[in-house]
């Protein structure tokens, strides 16, 4: 067990605890996980959890401290709700009261791997599972550091909402003048991590590093590429290819230097994992120190990766290490090429496009995919989902600024942009089938070794896209969707539809963003 000189007080004032564990091994998190009754060994040694019933995030009980630092700098509204300084050290004492007789967990870490922009973290959590679960995802200093910013995280606490001035019961609370994030009410690990991505996007720009959800990963050569998109749209999948190296699966920073991986793990969706298209993921999920969230194992120990019954959102959460082929410390250039990934479950988009300055704005700010039936309760057909920079439930500033730094940064550095489609073709789901990843791997290829750079483009109608007419080993029918559609018509009402959503999800945008108003699709065709 390693010890620290940093009592919990000092960054934590009045906290203690009835018995603090600090920063201990995977062997000794197992050993404390099963010991509480937290989890279970699986076939291969992942260690298995249940957290229902939170088996997602609560983005409606994430609270911003409103104060002097953050009342003009924050885009209130949406998933940026406040709450009063006051509230915030009602709650944070009622938490200290709860936790000074019991067992509390302490990890040491940090959030970023270039050393010119890393935050080193405290992580006090009242279980052994979500310690690991850190350990996992976050970085370990080459050198010990105070801490700069401090997670508190109690799942067994309960808030008050007429007490504490708190939604439910549930709370994911920023105070970025205390540097502290305190979460309660939830199992969901995953709250932990993108606290701190959140934490990130309000302080890097300030710094002039642009913080992104994205993935990255890297050529031998080292041309490095970005895959923007929301859960289901392939971020992980694709960015982890056999023939490239893996910067990070989730959250980057882009500096002055280049892009560098925020994190030390990768949290991978599970459910439906294909061992045939998805190898390192499938190893990865399945070795000792990985967690698994809400997978299913059967009385043998054996894992069904196709058991949604807990969720469809089972994970993997595992140190970036046990990929093959990493790029060492998570470093990598200015990027080459950028994809903005969007699983269109209407059938209307092509499944790969080049996009123009304005068309990249107003796509990154838009962040669209599709949600399908069986993917939340209550989802019976496909709905459009728009999300700003492809990720609003963690962006506390205004898109544009994030949209100006990644336009600024493309123009700066010659990065290509590329709109791509890993939803559906020949109609919408339920009618059309969904693009295959090997046919979307191989546009991804023939992009980074500059084959389309010799094509012939077409320009689709609804969004302006510009479209290739032949992609060598793609069949050339499914590049322009209208093609792969049984009944024309049928096509023309549903293109004319999603424009239809994407116009009306924008027009709150238009008054800061009308630079970019023509690349808005046209609905009237």
């Amino acid at each position: 067990m390693q010890q620290t000189a940093t009592p919990l007080s000092e960054l934590a004032p009045g906290l203690s605890a009835g018995r603090v564990h600090w920063n201990l091994s995977v062997p000794e998190l197992y050993e404390a996980a099963l010991r509480r009754g937290e989890g279970h060994i699986a076939e291969g040694g992942p260690l298995v959890f249940v957290t229902a019933p939170f088996t997602g995030r609560s983005p409606k009980d994430r609270f911003i401290v409103e104060d002097a630092l953050t009342s003009s700098e924050v885009w209130w509204g949406g998933f940026n709700t406040k709450i009063a300084p006051a509230a915030f050290d009602r709650l944070y004492e009622r938490v200290a009261a709860y936790l000074r007789d019991r067992e509390v967990f302490v990890q040491d870490l940090q959030v970023g791997s270039d050393p010119l922009h890393r935050l080193p973290v405290r992580v006090i959590t009242e279980s052994a599972y979500h310690s690991l679960f850190c350990r996992n995802m976050f970085v370990h200093p080459a050198e010990p550091a105070l801490p700069e910013f401090t997670v508190i995280n109690v799942p067994s606490f309960r808030a008050d909402p007429q007490r504490d001035g708190t939604r439910s019961e549930t709370f994911i609370l920023i105070n970025f003048s205390r540097r502290m994030i305190l979460v309660g009410g939830t199992g969901y690990a995953g709250e932990n991590k993108k606290g701190l991505f959140g934490v990130l996007n309000f302080l890097l720009p300030a710094q002039g590093v642009l913080p992104m959800h994205c993935s990255a990963n890297a050529g031998d050569a080292g041309d490095v590429a970005l895959f923007f998109g929301l859960s289901g749209t392939g971020k992980t999948t694709l960015s982890s290819d056999s023939q490239r190296h893996l910067i990070g699966d989730d959250e980057h920073g882009w500096s002055d230097a280049g892009v560098f991986n925020f994190e030390g793990g990768c949290y991978a969706k599970v459910i439906h994992l294909d061992a045939a298209a998805e190898p390192a993921i499938a190893s990865a999920a399945q070795r000792f120190g990985t967690v698994l969230e809400n997978v299913v194992m059967r009385e043998d120990r054996t894992l069904d990766f196709e058991d949604a019954s807990l969720t469809e959102n089972t994970r993997a959460a595992y140190p970036i290490e046990y990929m093959d082929g990493i790029v060492p410390g998570g470093l990598g250039g200015h990027p080459q090429h950028i994809f903005f990934l969007t699983a269109d479950a209407f059938g209307v988009l092509p499944p790969i496009s080049r996009l123009s300055r304005a068309q990249m704005i107003y796509h990154f700010v838009s962040g669209y995919t599709a949600k399908i039936p069986g993917t939340e309760r209550g989802v019976t057909e496909p709905s459009a989902t728009f999300s700003t920079c492809f990720g609003a439930p963690f962006m506390p500033r205004h898109p544009k600024i994030y949209a100006e730094m990644l336009a600024d940064r493309v123009e700066l550095h010659g990065s290509k942009v590329w709109l791509v489609n890993t939803g559906w073709t020949g109609g919408p789901y339920g009618t059309g089938r969904r693009i295959s990843i090997a046919d979307t791997r191989r546009l991804l290829r023939a992009v980074l070794a500059g084959e389309l750079e010799r094509v012939q483009w077409r320009r689709e109608p609804f969004f302006g896209l510009e479209i290739p007419t032949a992609v060598p080993g793609v069949p050339s029918e499914i590049l322009s969707p209208q093609l792969t559609w049984a009944d024309p018509q049928a096509y023309l009402e549903a293109a004319n539809r999603l424009a239809r959503m994407f116009r009306e999800n924008f027009a709150r945008f238009t008054p800061d963003l009308a630079e970019v108003a023509g690349a808005m699709p046209d609905p009237t065709r």
